[in-house]
């Protein structure tokens, strides 16, 4: 059984008279929203499509928290940025001058990269939330047991609670009507009028009624638990970090009961990801990261869906964009081939269920081939279309264009290695070294390219029977060292396209300047 559909059947075994399962995800969009990050909505978004599978009824919630602090400045914006530090993200200016604000421009980046994997959640702006006051009878509550709360923190912690500690303690965060930061001290509560006083460190000095304040929020590990109750959540996946002994998810899960009167919902506590070549955290903010729409200019949505489907949330994998992509593609189109799917596991069949947008995308050429011919062609999409239609493999422009975009990308800003170019002169250096046999093939292949009368399909026929040996190993092993030797003289190197696409694409009179010693 796949690990979404165990979730979904212990979400119903847990909550059997729930009309709607409420499943949530949420970021903080501080900087650019990486793929370690999309493990969090794409773990809870394999579990509704199998709630959903069972005929449940499924609320999909996204929260963005904007109207948390902006901590710290991320490369790639200016420095200067560092005078909005402890404003609300809702608050700071587009870093770019393209969107209404710092938020806004990291939220719409990521929604829009959701849309292409027919991800569409029902997204919550937190600061909206916020400034709305429908949190604000639940902030007063938290406020009037603010010390219980200071309890539950601290036995969470290693060093012991402190009485004028708890006197002071407050689980919300002002900020100031002035400045508009969170540099805002809390100097008093006045429970009959439900009103509080603070200071900030410009200067400014307010009170606000609890009920009616817009510019006050729940600290983290009680805002979390707060939403559970508000939205009415069964299921939130959370990363390693919130899911230690002492992370935010069991410390919110106690707060969530003894402070709101509300079970927990359901977790699952997911690993992260990391860069090929590199065992540290994605972040945000040091720009060491890949963005689902980093990935997307290379991978097609379902590739990348089902390498998240295929792994168990507590997994960790890492994602490279060297020759990786060409083996992740390959594993994706083996397993999608109908000759294959009596072979395929459950949970790789369900990964593959999993990873299908609804619209399906057709018969698509095998990127790896098209990655070996783009470079011989000049990236030349219709000459590309000609080609592969000599060899008698027709696709229709809106079939063939999205891979070979994706291939040409790939080539272009990841691997240059695949970039290939046809010899201008002969290499005679090369034949010189050829043994007897090896140049006897070589003339044998010539011969064949000068016959106009061949078939493409009959001249590969006889090409592959000019190394014909009784032994079929030793066969398959003179085959190959034949190949190898037409691309190291036409290309000069040991591998290339699929020889029918050499020939056709280089042309047979080239071939023949290149090949043919024997002038």
């Amino acid at each position: 059984m796949h690990w979404s559909e165990r979730i979904a059947n212990e979400l119903i075994e847990r909550y059997p008279d729930r009309q709607t399962y409420v499943c949530a995800a949420g970021i903080s969009p501080s900087g650019a929203v990486h793929i370690g990050n999309f493990r969090e909505i794409v773990t809870a978004y394999f579990v509704t499509k199998a709630l959903r599978k069972q005929g449940r009824k499924v609320r999909f919630i996204f929260s963005w928290d904007d109207f948390d602090r902006f901590r710290e400045v991320p490369a790639g914006v200016d420095p200067g940025f560092e005078q909005y530090i402890g404003m609300p993200y809702v608050e700071v200016p587009c870093p770019f001058g393209c969107h209404a604000s710092y938020a806004e421009h990291y939220e719409k980046e990521f929604e829009l990269a959701l849309a292409e994997f027919g991800i569409e959640p029902e997204f919550i702006y937190q600061s909206r939330e916020y400034q709305s006051r429908r949190y604000n009878s639940l902030m007063l509550h938290a406020i009037r047991h603010r010390t219980e709360i200071y309890d539950i923190l601290h036995a969470f912690k290693t060093g012991g609670a402190h009485d004028q500690e708890r006197a002071v303690y407050y689980p919300v965060q002002v900020y100031c009507e002035e400045c508009r930061r969170d540099t805002t001290t809390i100097q008093q509560f006045d429970e009959p009028t439900e009103r509080l006083g603070y200071a900030c460190i410009c200067g400014h000095r307010g009170t606000l009624s609890i009920l009616q304040a817009t510019h006050m929020k729940l600290q983290w590990k009680i805002d979390w638990p707060m939403r559970w109750k508000m939205e009415n959540v069964a299921f939130e996946p959370g990363g390693r970090d919130h899911s230690s002994e002492t992370g935010s998810y069991n410390v919110s899960k106690v707060i969530s009961e003894n402070i709101f009167g509300n079970p927990a919902p359901f977790y699952a506590a997911y690993e992260f990801i990391s860069m090929k070549g590199s065992h540290a955290k994605m972040s945000s903010s040091s720009g060491s990261n890949y963005t689902p729409g980093d990935l997307l200019k290379v991978y097609a949505p379902e590739n990348i869906l089902f390498m998240f489907a295929k792994y168990q949330p507590n997994a960790p994998f890492h994602i490279g964009l060297d020759e990786d992509v060409i083996r992740n593609y390959t594993e994706y189109e083996r397993y999608r081939n109908p000759a294959a799917s009596k072979e395929l596991s459950p949970d790789i069949e369900a990964a593959l269920e999993l990873s299908m947008p609804d619209s399906h995308p057709g018969r698509a050429p095998k990127f790896s081939q098209l990655s070996g011919i783009l470079p011989l062609v000049n990236f030349d999409y219709r000459l590309l279309q000609e080609l592969l239609h000599r060899v008698g493999e027709s696709y229709a422009k809106e079939q063939l264009e999205p891979t070979a975009r994706r291939a040409e990308y790939w080539i272009k800003h990841w691997y240059p290695q695949k970039l290939i170019t046809v010899k201008e002169h002969q290499d005679h250096q090369r034949y010189e070294t050829l043994d007897s046999l090896e140049r006897q093939w070589l003339h044998t292949v010539c011969d064949l390219l000068k016959d106009a009368e061949l078939t493409g399909s009959t001249r590969m026929e006889k090409i592959y029977a000019i190394c014909h040996h009784d032994d079929k190993k030793m066969m398959k092993q003179n085959q190959k060292r034949l190949f190898s030797l037409i691309y190291q003289l036409v290309l000069g190197r040991d591998e290339g396209p699929r020889m029918p696409i050499l020939i056709e694409g280089v042309g047979v009179h080239r071939m023949l300047d290149l090949l043919n010693f024997q002038k």
